[in-house]
């Protein structure tokens, strides 16, 4: 086989390019020429050059006949195209809009911050105290900009101007800082790293809202302490009301000789005593005055709170729920953890539909008598219709089944929300079947933090916080087994490569 000139010239000017873009590509990643980038480079050039020299007579003929004129309307079709694509650009970049196309959201302000926003009454201005931009906050502070002409934000270098980061309070680089008149708040992005719609939004309810409420946890019963970091214990639920500017408290019913008057919300937390009978009565006065409570009790427990929930038309059941629908398995969980996907029409759940929540072994808190309209009241939770009632879970039981003549079947209620008039103040009371669900493994699993904070939102008629928690992504990932993992790691670097590398090669020799 005898190659001719041109042949040589082109086959020597492809590797050529081919060095040049390699050389490009390598320096793009890397940052710097280094010496095999050079060398590419240097050599590429080489033999382009070489190419041109070799190749030059079907280059003047290429450019001085019918293709050169092809070539040339191509070119100014090319730059027309260009043209076009830089004024669409311009025309983005002067009239910005972005859209929003996960389908949680995820990157589109929730309504509360919008209802919270707009709402303000007086200039609110957020200053970030920093040298270099921040792309993503400066972009979250452009949306809610343009919520309100009272929304401020400020970037500014503290060392160009110190007097206004000593206005503020910022005393480090990176400071955020909310101020609403005369209050101030500094915000952490904590182990995140990085500050969000939820840290915003919650520090602007801070310096925007008048007094701080009070949210007080029963004590002297066994209840989960907020002190307290195992998985049994509730120091996250601590931290995250103390985010959405609640202040934290626990009390003794018998010490305090009743419910402290500076309690907005009481809180009975899996009590495993019962509660004396004077408890029940401090507490039935707490409510009857306009209170608000939350109680959430176990399976195994008699807390001895049935006059209680007599009058507050509230059935707690003593039994331990079973789910045999096999939704537990798919998050890690078994039968005695119900998953439920069916809420109540309520504020507290609110956009809940098509998401879950998990209870470790819960038992039944419903309606007593539906047929009564006072109080209101609203089944929040319901498991699946393959759910159904045990007496009791005994310690090593393997084997569960289903008695009709002992057990009741689902769907089940784990939960009841009611409310009544009392005066001129709207009295609440939420009894759920189970206080794990809250507990520090569990509140950040799914709906569990929000349905627990957004509860104590609505018993404080906060209801505008409700639901401005940071919203996180569907697991779309896809788990593959070692075989396929193989499988997949050789199509990728051996055969789609070989395949596009055989095909070039044989068409260039076909077209030789």
């Amino acid at each position: 086989m005898k190659w001719d000139r041109e042949e040589i010239s082109s086959f020597i000017g492809t590797i050529g390019v081919a060095m040049l873009i390699a050389s490009g590509v390598r320096y793009s990643i890397q940052g710097e020429l280094l010496t095999t980038s050079k060398a590419l480079l240097i050599v590429g050039g080489a033999f382009v050059l070489v190419a041109v020299v070799l190749g030059f007579r079907a280059i003047v003929r290429a450019f001085s006949g019918r293709t050169a004129q092809q070539g040339t309307n191509t070119t100014i079709l090319t730059l027309a195209v260009i043209a076009i694509l830089a004024v669409i650009n311009f025309v983005g970049f002067r009239h910005h809009k972005t859209f929003d196309l996960t389908t949680e959201k995820l990157y589109t302000l929730s309504d509360q911050t919008r209802n919270i926003v707009s709402g303000l009454k007086q200039d609110l201005t957020v200053a970030r105290f920093d040298k270099t931009p921040n792309t993503s906050f400066d972009d979250l502070m452009a949306e809610y900009k343009a919520l309100s002409p009272h929304f401020k934000y400020q970037f500014v270098d503290p060392q160009q101007k110190p007097e206004v980061a000593q206005d503020f309070g910022a005393t480090h680089m990176g400071d955020v800082v909310v101020a609403y008149g005369i209050r101030k708040d500094h915000l952490d992005a904590g182990a995140r790293g990085q500050l969000g719609e939820e840290d915003v939004t919650g520090a602007i309810v801070k310096v925007t809202s008048g007094d701080v409420k009070e949210v007080c946890f029963v004590t002297g019963h066994g209840e989960k302490s907020l002190t307290d970091g195992s998985p049994d214990g509730f120091t996250q639920v601590d931290a995250g009301l103390k985010k959405e500017n609640y202040a934290t408290k626990t009390i003794n019913l018998i010490a305090e000789n009743g419910v402290p008057a500076d309690c907005s919300v009481v809180v009975i937390a899996g009590p495993k005593q019962s509660y004396y009978p004077q408890e029940t009565a401090m507490l039935g006065k707490f409510l009857d005055a306009g209170g608000e409570a939350l109680i959430m009790l176990d399976p195994a427990t008699d807390p001895k709170l049935d006059d209680l929930f007599q009058a507050w038309n509230v059935a707690l059941g003593s039994n331990v729920v079973v789910d045999a629908s096999g939704m537990g398995q798919l998050f890690g969980g078994g039968p005695i953890i119900p998953v439920v996907q069916d809420f109540g029409a309520s504020p507290i759940t609110k956009g809940f539909q098509g998401s879950v929540a998990f209870f470790p072994l819960a038992r039944t808190a419903s309606i007593a008598d539906k047929s009564k309209s006072i109080p209101q009241t609203v089944e929040l939770l319901k498991t699946s219709e393959r759910s159904f009632t045990i007496p009791k879970l005994e310690v090593g039981q393997k084997k569960i089944s289903f008695d009709s003549k002992t057990d009741k079947i689902g769907p089940l209620s784990l939960g009841v929300a009611a409310n009544r008039k009392v005066s001129d103040k709207d009295a609440r009371l939420v009894v759920i079947g189970n206080s794990q669900f809250a507990a520090n493994p569990w509140i950040s699993q799914q709906r569990n933090g929000d349905l627990f904070f957004n509860t104590i939102d609505w018993l404080t008629q906060d209801e505008n916080l409700i639901s401005i928690r940071p919203k996180s992504a569907t697991n779309r990932r896809v788990t593959l087994s070692e075989a396929q993992s193989a499988a997949l790691h050789w199509l990728n670097l051996v055969f789609l490569p070989g395949l596009i590398i055989f095909s070039g090669v044989y068409i260039w020799w076909k077209r030789r």
